[in-house]
């Protein structure tokens, strides 16, 4: 097995954030040739080029922008635990670390925290806006108490609390041909440019079973993998937006219209922790107000005990 020493991942998060060697060194206090040989000895640990080097431009190199994802959520974990053993030592309520996909990190997770008394609440919460596949691997490393997960889901190691389940809608420009009506079909969509989730396993998988089962092809597409993008490039008037509504509803955009389906595509969503893990009463209180929140605030939402 690899360990990688903290300092060498301080390093190369610092610098994949800053762009530069010189910045980074700034940043974490360190001097430039302390921040060279930890990246250079990380990438002799790791076995692959982590950046890309032209001078005093760096980026990171694919593989370096894939391990930065897992740098850190463990990163993340420690600052956790960190600020855990601070509230350990002076008797406080213990912090709490949610990772949450950011549809729901940006909706129904402030609506929640937002309906909780603030003295049932730690007085440090730590949350990570993050894939579908990092929330469920920070909960089963245990560096988040609290996961919100877009299906599939079928991982061991985790206990789903709930699971909900709600119908997608289109979102459009108002100048838009398609902003007049009342509902859109899958007819509609015909000849259409499509606003779509990048991700072939998760939402993007429901959409192109339902379009294919009405004959729709999907010729003309913009794929991106955050719902707030699909939303600004259907503002922009770049075609229709297939979108799960869970974004739109916490972060309203002008100069949309968001547009029922008349046929159904799911967006499917588990609050999960990690099986064994006791739950703290303010995980307990958060993830009994999370479904209460989904049930009042998010319209024809179906939770699934």
């Amino acid at each position: 097995m690899k360990y990688f020493e903290t300092k060498q991942l301080e390093a190369f998060s610092a610098v994949v954030s800053i762009g530069s060697m010189t910045g980074a060194a700034k940043a974490i206090g360190r001097s430039q040739p302390v921040i060279t040989r930890l990246i250079q000895d990380l990438e002799a640990e790791v076995g692959f080029a982590l950046l890309h080097r032209n001078g005093p431009r760096i980026s990171p190199t694919a593989q370096g922008l894939a391990f930065s994802e897992q740098v850190e959520v463990f990163l993340s974990g420690l600052r956790a635990i960190g600020d855990r053993a601070e509230a350990i030592e002076k008797s406080e309520q213990l912090p709490i670390q949610i990772a949450a996909v950011p549809a729901l990190a940006s909706s129904l997770l402030p609506s929640t925290l937002a309906n909780i008394p603030p003295d049932l609440l730690p007085n440090k919460i730590h949350i990570q806006s993050i894939s579908s596949e990092n929330v469920v691997q920070a909960v089963i490393a245990r560096t988040a108490e609290i996961g919100v997960a877009s299906w599939p889901l079928d991982n061991p190691g985790i206990e789903v609390h709930w699971q909900a389940e709600v119908q997608c809608n289109a979102v459009v420009s108002v100048d838009h041909p398609l902003a007049g009506l009342s509902a859109i079909a899958a007819t509609d969509l015909k000849n259409q440019r499509l606003i779509v989730a990048a991700n072939p396993y998760r939402l993007r998988m429901p959409i192109e079973e339902a379009l294919t089962a009405h004959n729709i092809g999907m010729s003309s597409v913009i794929d991106c993998n955050a719902t707030y993008v699909s939303l600004s490039l259907a503002r922009k008037n770049l075609g229709v937006a297939i979108v799960e509504p869970l974004t739109a509803i916490g972060l309203p955009l002008d100069g949309v219209r968001v547009i029922p389906l008349t046929f159904r595509i799911p967006f499917r969503w588990s609050v999960i922790t990690a099986i064994g893990r006791p739950l703290s009463a303010a995980t307990e209180v958060i993830i009994r107000e999370m479904r209460k929140t989904a049930l009042a605030e998010v319209p024809s939402v179906v939770t699934i005990d």
